[in-house]
């Protein structure tokens, strides 16, 4: 299918990574669904799409709520036809130490991260399994196998979202279905997560470094919907390593991030007081400001990552690998030759 016929669906569409990507399937003219609950900025949103060529869908939601979810795909699909393709990306979270998050807190982000994840799979098969075809990516996080200090809640949750997608994907792969679901795993992003997140730390909450930028995201993503049968991506070095360390020695990794997690996650900066909150209403309501998909950390966000580059081109990659051990051999034997 060609881009500019496809319809998607993309959840968390108002900031972010969710905008981001919403912003990048309007540049391929694609028709887009965009779902959150922040008002001013899913205007924004629909305006970048439609700039991009893309014909955009506004549809307020809160992702918790499977009622609302359905009626979004059902009007999706009355005004721009059937869902190709599903994005979720919707989450909220809380920044503290276990001890300090309430549980209707703790309830609250569950709802949305992992719930709301659930909700929007469970609509769009609902519509795709039919028709036998479509995919569903899920945007995952290095933190959904390796766990961190002062995000319990988020933790938790990316987690859930991991077994359920691969036991899904299982039940699929059973049923000889031609719908597909995919994970994509990111770093840390340059996001206004940390301007808008409930957190009860002392100083500025910040992604851990190394960052990247919305749009190195939202390509993987992109990439992941045109190549769904891979079960899932990873993006940037970061989270490779991640991954890989959590892999061998995760005991050594706990008291690494023992050491390093607090401080790594908070800037040198008091938090403000007046920060806002979108733990139970969004921040950019009908009164808020559009957050747009950047954060507050441009001058420390790469707008490119090698790693995620490499991934989309495995075969390419291990194609040239294979030729430069081929030529490493010839040129030893060569030299052990005219020696």
């Amino acid at each position: 299918m060609k881009p500019a016929e496809q319809v998607v669906v993309v959840t968390g569409a108002s900031g972010g990574v969710g905008r981001a990507v919403a912003e990048a399937f309007g540049a391929r003219r694609a028709k887009v669904a965009l779902l959150a609950r922040g008002v001013t900025g899913l205007g924004a949103a629909a305006g970048e799409v439609r700039r991009g060529g893309g014909t955009p869908l506004e549809i307020p939601v809160d992702v918790s709520d499977f009622a609302q979810v359905d009626a979004a795909a059902a009007r999706a699909e009355a005004e721009l036809g059937p869902i190709n393709v599903w994005v979720n990306v919707a989450f909220t979270s809380v920044f503290a130490p276990f001890e300090d998050i309430r549980p209707d807190e703790y309830r609250r982000v569950t709802e949305v991260t992992y719930l709301g994840y659930v909700h929007g799979t469970m609509a769009a098969l609902n519509r795709m399994r039919p028709r036998d075809r479509g995919t569903v990516v899920q945007v995952g996080s290095a933190l959904a196998y390796r766990g961190i200090p002062l995000q319990s809640a988020y933790c938790g949750a990316k987690h859930a979202i991991q077994g359920f997608n691969e036991a899904l994907r299982c039940e699929l792969l059973h049923a000889h279905s031609g719908v597909h679901v995919t994970m994509v795993q990111l770093p840390a992003v340059n996001t206004p997560q940390f301007s808008w997140v409930l957190s009860r730390l002392p100083r500025q909450a910040q992604p851990v470094p190394p960052i990247y930028q919305p749009e190195v995201a939202a390509r993987a993503v992109l990439h992941a919907a045109d190549h769904p049968e891979r079960r899932e991506y990873w993006v940037g070095a970061s989270t490779v390593a991640t991954l890989i360390a959590n892999a061998v020695a995760p005991g050594l990794l706990d008291r690494y991030l023992a050491r390093t997690g607090f401080d790594s996650q908070q800037t040198d900066r008091p938090r403000s007081r007046r920060q806002p909150v979108n733990l139970w209403a969004p921040a950019d309501g009908p009164h808020g400001r559009d957050y747009g998909a950047h954060g507050a950390f441009d001058d420390r966000a790469a707008a490119v990552s090698p790693q995620a580059w490499a991934s989309r081109h495995h075969l390419l990659v291990a194609a040239l690998g294979a030729v430069a051990g081929a030529a490493a051999v010839v040129i030893r034997m060569r030299s052990r030759h005219l020696g």
